[in-house]
């Protein structure tokens, strides 16, 4: 009784694998159809996938990737009739397509019993998949005007990752240019990195900038990209380091050396500071803002008449920008309360208590304009008020020094 049992057994899982083998055969059948039913050629193949006795064939998952193959073919062949296609069916077919194939070549390149591979669908593979290349590039596009960057980025990755994937190792006929020579592998590069930056994946991003930053196509921009990145991931070191290498590699672009004014400006690091901005005012010779910036680094390091030099040449570049009048006029000021300091201290010394307070008094007069016209500019500018106040009184002019402290108490 159990041997009669055993044997029943037996036969139902030959039975079912047999049904599992011909489900492939339904599946391939449907595919050549005239008016193919991709729903019922996906259920098949993916039962047969499910299956253990067909899962690890080459043919199931060959088939399955055929399967999806011709889905995108036959909404790609809707353009050639002036028909519209359905972009998320074609393109949803499209990234499928691959993942089968890559496990269909595994299996395909499985030794057999004597150590020979004999694949049988690995060429058929490569050039569907050589075919489908381009197409990718309008994949990329489609979801990344759709904001779907994840997927943007993976198929215009997926675009210059062709020469690397398993399905072309050991493919003698198959050439791929490398990046030195292929502008559109290295532009789709980009635009994945591009894609990556939104997702955010910093990480990726700069992989991607760095692999191409050197190829000889939009270097400055992709320079810029890569810093970007580092900055976005507050990796200041890095992101220093490819500034650096910016003002070597493009000195006649500003981005590089701004940002690098910027570091060197918030670090304190002040020499590296005048060294940038004197190389950014030899580039951009009318860029008031980078007079002002000079001139106030030269009056952090107590350098007074470079500092003046300086602000004076921002405005006269710009001759109304508050911020530059409140500058030149705080350099004035500052000079005054100093030498007013000395002649406090020598007080006992009238010849040179004479000098000191003509030297604060003509400092003085010389910063009142520069004040009033930037608060004339900008009423918000307290520095202004508190300066003008503070001269008026020391220089004895009563009526002005009123007017200002009534202003300063916001009277």
């Amino acid at each position: 009784m159990k041997k009669v049992v055993f044997s029943l057994a037996l036969s139902l899982v030959v039975l079912f694998a047999f049904g599992q083998k011909k489900a492939v055969n339904m599946a391939k059948n449907e595919i050549l159809a005239t008016a193919p039913n991709i729903g019922e050629a996906r259920s098949l193949i993916k039962g047969a996938i499910a299956n253990p006795e067909t899962e690890n064939n080459a043919e199931t998952w060959f088939i399955a990737g055929k399967v999806e193959d011709k889905q995108f073919g036959l909404e790609q062949a809707k353009e050639i009739i002036g028909q519209q296609p359905d972009d998320a069916v074609m393109f949803s077919a499209l990234v499928q397509i691959y993942p089968y194939f890559e496990k269909a070549f595994t299996l395909d390149n499985i030794p057999n019993e004597k150590g020979k591979i004999k694949a049988k669908y690995t060429k058929d593979m490569r050039a569907i998949m050589m075919a489908n290349r381009p197409y990718y590039i309008n994949a990329g596009a489609y979801f990344y005007e759709k904001e779907d960057y994840q997927k943007a980025y993976e198929n215009f990755r997926f675009y210059g990752d062709f020469p690397n994937l398993p399905l072309f190792e050991g493919d003698t006929k198959t050439k791929f240019e490398s990046l030195a020579t292929d502008t559109n592998a290295v532009k789709y590069r980009y635009y994945a990195a591009l894609s990556a930056s939104f997702i955010p994946n910093h990480d990726a991003a700069i992989e991607l900038y760095a692999e191409i930053k050197d190829c000889s196509w939009n270097e400055s921009d992709i320079y810029r990209q890569l810093a970007g990145q580092y900055s976005e991931k507050f990796d200041t070191v890095n992101f220093v380091r490819v500034l650096e290498q910016g003002v070597t590699k493009f000195p006649t672009e500003n981005y590089f050396l701004l940002n690098l004014i910027n570091i060197n400006l918030t670090k304190g690091e002040t020499q590296s500071a005048i060294t940038y901005l004197s190389q950014a005012i030899e580039l951009m010779p009318d860029n008031a803002a980078l007079y002002d910036a000079l001139g106030v680094v030269y009056e952090n390091t107590k350098v007074p008449d470079k500092a003046i030099e300086n602000i004076t040449k921002a405005l006269e570049i710009e001759p109304d920008n508050a911020d530059y009048l409140s500058h030149l006029g705080r350099m004035y000021y500052n000079l005054g309360v100093e030498t007013r300091a000395l002649a406090d201290d020598n007080m006992k010394n009238a010849n040179l208590y004479e000098q000191y307070e003509k030297q604060y008094k003509d400092y003085f007069n010389e910063s009142i304009p520069y004040f009033e016209k930037a608060y004339k500019l900008n009423s918000e500018d307290r520095d202004a008020v508190f300066a003008l106040r503070n001269m008026y009184y020391s220089l004895g002019k009563n009526v002005e020094y009123e007017k200002w402290d009534k202003i300063y108490s916001g009277e």
